[in-house]
């Protein structure tokens, strides 16, 4: 991973400073993370040459990756999204992992490609890895732009992640806190004020 910004925005204009309020502080910059992002539109490109893969969006986390991700690809690609959830408001996974929205595309014989924002506990990717395996799609690459390092998680498939992290609640570029902060532009660390005092 890339050095860690130490540092919460001080320099920000007024509704800069409102959307990032209850940051403790960024862990990977905007600029990180579109080079990273770069670089795995390109593994991609060069993995699919000919092929159209179907790219999978675990939502609502995935969105802001994924947008940018396509973007940076020059392959055709095919979009579908997922909609599971195992937080609601907790800032820890409950294990117990819901569909809300499922698939539009019929996957048999397709080559999958889901874009997750990021690998927890890894018990909601491990249900959801299992439940599109049994439709029979040709093959399934992982993509995750986050994944915690936690002693206590389970091994599941993650082909290509795009930064490890600490162990801490974060937020920012598509992921939320009690369906806020999804818009900042980078990866911070909440404040555990935040939902300490909520």
């Amino acid at each position: 991973m890339t050095g860690v910004n130490p540092e919460a925005p001080t320099t920000a204009t007024a509704p800069q400073e409102l959307r990032a309020r209850g940051v403790a502080r960024i862990l990977i910059s905007e600029t990180e993370l579109q080079q990273e992002i770069r670089a795995i539109a390109a593994e991609l490109d060069a993995e699919y040459g000919t092929d159209q893969p179907l790219m999978v969006g675990v939502l609502t986390g995935a969105v802001a990756f994924m947008a940018d991700l396509m973007k940076a690809m020059t392959i055709p690609v095919q979009l579908d999204f997922m909609a599971i959830s195992s937080y609601g408001a907790a800032t820890k996974s409950s294990g117990v992992v819901r569909i809300l929205k499922d698939l539009n595309e019929d996957i048999e014989g397709r080559r999958l490609i889901v874009v997750e924002d990021i690998v927890d506990s890894g018990l909601t990717l491990q249900y959801l890895l299992e439940m599109l395996k049994a439709r029979n799609p040709a093959d399934i690459r992982v993509v995750a732009l986050l994944k915690k390092d936690k002693p206590d998680a389970i091994e599941v498939q993650a082909d290509r992640v795009g930064f490890h992290i600490p162990d801490e609640f974060v937020i920012g570029y598509g992921l939320d806190y009690a369906g806020q902060y999804r818009n900042l532009p980078y990866v911070a660390v909440l404040d555990p004020s935040v939902y300490t005092n909520s």
